[in-house]
């Protein structure tokens, strides 16, 4: 589980295409590639088998040594995600998955991108940018004004939320520390939306809600009522 707060810029250091299909921009994806990603920050105690988020991608750790990791990426993540459009040299957003008991500094974020969205329009203010970004039809009912959204790996608070498109805003850390600051209209960015509001939908479409089997409280049970008024503690005689 990760928390939306960017740990560290790396960059691709290498792809190495094990599919049959091609590997890169425009392309289709291959069946299965393994990256190369530049990380010091995130692979100072990364071991195989760990966890780090790429993007948004939760990736398996193969390798890490000498400040870089190696990934292996199944057809699965590179047709929902934008991993298939990086190469060598690409920025990438990093997170370690977030240590029990530590600080959730933006919202829950599994690493399990929903799809892909378009940035669209950047409006540049004072001190921060207004990003709009494409959003396809089944993703819409779950971004809200003011809600939570994962935009490559970054937790962000949506500003405005539209039929087919949505509204961030980037504060200057935002735009020096992340692809964000980076990324052009036109280019695509991995999107996850809150997990929560997933759960709900198919809560009550199943029409199941926790709790709902157990007895509801009539107007005569006192755990409903509570104490009648003038009523004493007998242990105490005291009013309660």
């Amino acid at each position: 589980m990760f928390t939306g707060i960017v740990e560290e810029l790396g960059e691709i250091a290498a792809i190495e295409e094990l599919g049959e299909a091609p590997f890169g921009p425009g392309d289709a994806p291959a069946d299965f590639a393994r990256l190369r990603i530049r990380g010091p920050w995130v692979t100072a105690d990364a071991k195989h088998g760990d966890s780090i988020a790429v993007n948004g991608v939760c990736l398996t750790v193969v390798e890490a040594a000498d400040g870089e990791f190696t990934a292996d990426v199944m057809a699965e993540t590179l047709r929902r995600s934008s991993l298939g459009a990086l190469a060598p040299g690409s920025p990438v957003n990093l997170e370690r998955p977030m240590a029990l008991g530590g600080r959730l500094g933006g919202h829950l974020v599994q690493g399990h991108v929903d799809g892909t969205g378009l940035i669209t329009e950047r409006v540049p203010g004072e001190r921060w940018e207004v990003v709009t970004i494409s959003l396809s039809p089944e993703l819409t009912r779950y971004v809200v004004d003011k809600g939570s959204v994962t935009v490559d790996g970054i937790s962000l608070t949506v500003v405005e939320a539209g039929a087919d498109h949505f509204t961030v805003s980037l504060i200057p850390t935002t735009l020096d520390l992340t692809t964000l600051g980076r990324k052009q209209v036109g280019d695509p960015v991995n999107l996850e939306v809150d997990v929560l509001a997933k759960y709900v939908e198919r809560l009550l479409a199943h029409g199941t809600v926790p709790g709902a089997g157990l007895p509801v409280p009539g107007p005569q049970d006192p755990a409903a009522t509570g104490p009648a008024r003038g009523a004493t503690d007998a242990r105490e005689g005291v009013p309660r």
